[in-house]
């Protein structure tokens, strides 16, 4: 691969076609995600596919807090989810059925298998973010990318292309968007399309996003903008584990700790350990709640 641009995301403008973009390509962070699980190569995919999306769209959309992407279904993928914060960290997981795979199509995934973009933005109270929430159906969906686009159709009404792709070792992808009202000249779209028509996976992958934009789009004589760096990051804290806790009941916890005398909580998105005394336990319940929110996924 290409050296520079990892664990980065920017945007970029075609001025003349009226056209704006994101790219993002991630390879430590999200070699550091897959160091906590091993999953199959459709399952891992996926992920990393909604990961990327995860971190485009925070480069596209106003997140003050964090942006996440889930995927839910009744057949061998159980739950997908995604997560990229204001403060440009990413983290994910993917739950299957034991020995099964997910099947790259998301329309095979089973009926009634949905995909949520969520986006939580802290509120005036810190224990009650604002969260906004859209689903999609993935019943006809070839592919995640597909499903965003029809996500974009919708919620913004403005035409949208993503390519999205991931390996062993990065996860990438690419968004184009009309820009609102006349911008551009009037087959701009159409000439952008047509350019982002050429481009596949293994390009995606393997070049780095600004060399990337300009051999695809240097017709258009892109205009790159801001860039940032993207790293693994996990919202696991202590109070959060105290939260998680006092949701199971004083009583649960103590039988969690009959045997060994301790209780042993393990964050699924980064592998931390958090071990809780018995003689820790009563005392946890008399302190008041934390504002902060269970971490999600602790086992």
């Amino acid at each position: 691969m290409e050296a520079g641009g990892d664990d980065r995301r920017g945007r970029f403008l075609l001025p003349r076609a009226g056209v704006r973009g994101v790219y993002v390509r991630l390879r430590g962070s999200w070699g550091e995600l897959l160091s906590q699980a091993q999953y199959p190569s459709g399952a891992r995919a996926l992920l990393g596919e909604a990961l990327a999306a995860a971190t485009l769209f925070t480069g596209h959309v106003k997140v003050d807090g964090r942006l996440s992407i889930q995927v839910r279904s009744d057949g061998p993928l159980r739950t997908l989810f995604a997560e990229c914060t204001a403060a440009g960290t990413v983290r994910g997981i993917a739950q299957l059925e034991e020995g099964a795979d997910a099947p790259r199509e998301p329309s095979r995934l089973g009926d009634g298998a949905l995909l949520a973009v969520t986006i939580e933005n802290p509120g005036l109270d810190p224990r009650e973010p604002q969260r906004y929430q859209s689903l999609v159906a993935l019943d006809a969906a070839g592919s995640l990318a597909e499903a965003f686009e029809d996500y974009f159709r919708r919620s913004e009404q403005l035409p949208t292309r993503l390519r999205l792709a991931a390996d062993g070792d990065a996860a990438a992808g690419l968004m184009l968007q009309k820009l609102p009202g006349e911008e551009g000249d009037s087959d701009g779209w159409d000439r952008a399309g047509a350019l982002f028509d050429t481009l596949g996976e293994t390009e995606l992958l393997a070049t780095a996003p600004p060399l990337l934009v300009h051999r695809l789009f240097h017709q258009e004589r892109p205009t790159l903008l801001e860039e940032r760096p993207i790293r693994f990051g996990c919202s696991c804290s202590d109070e959060r584990v105290a939260g998680m806790l006092r949701g199971l009941g004083q009583a649960e916890v103590h039988a969690a700790a009959e045997a060994s005398g301790v209780v042993e909580v393990r964050c699924e998105f980064c592998g931390r350990q958090y071990l809780i005394p018995r003689d820790r336990i009563d005392a946890l319940f008399a302190q008041p709640e934390a504002n902060a929110a269970a971490s999600e996924r602790l086992q």
